[in-house]
């Protein structure tokens, strides 16, 4: 079930306005399917295109950081999505109930599976962890246009 929170994809003419997009998930069904279209109807509506990088990017990186919460954490799912006012960059913002932050596996090509922290930061350059009362918030901005984020690597 999806309850949105907020669901603002402005079309007023509000130059300093931020398209944005919350929804928090009670059950794993459908949370990282809904997570995905959610990101791509987003983006696709200020102009990226559903087949290029910059939306497959962003919806990788949504998928994998709402996978996280809903394997790692008992409860509701939340997803924050706000686009900069001129589409260049989007911010992500994971909430779930668990204060653990996330941990990367040690790299391991050989091994299925536990990869997508390394794709995240690959992808945005920096993953944050902010502390909330119940639980936590993942948070990290994906460049759609312009220079891409610097490439790093978890250590």
């Amino acid at each position: 079930m999806v309850t949105p929170l907020k669901n603002r994809a402005s079309e007023e003419p509000e130059p300093e306005a931020s398209p944005r997009y919350s929804a928090t998930w009670d059950t794993t069904d459908t949370a990282i399917t809904d997570a995905r279209a959610a990101v791509r109807a987003l983006l696709a509506r200020f102009g990226h295109q559903q087949d290029a990088r910059p939306s497959q990017d962003a919806q990788l990186v949504v998928s994998e950081l709402v996978t996280n919460a809903v394997r790692h954490a008992p409860g509701p799912v939340g997803l924050a999505l706000e686009l900069s006012p001129d589409a260049g960059l989007l911010r992500i913002a994971v909430s779930d109930s668990s204060p653990r932050p996330p941990e990367p596996r040690e790299a391991d090509p050989g091994r299925v599976g536990g990869h997508g922290l390394r794709l995240v930061v690959r992808l945005c350059g920096r993953l944050h962890t902010v502390a909330r009362e119940s639980g936590k918030e993942v948070v990290v901005h994906l460049r759609l246009r312009g220079e891409e984020a610097p490439r790093r690597e978890f250590r």
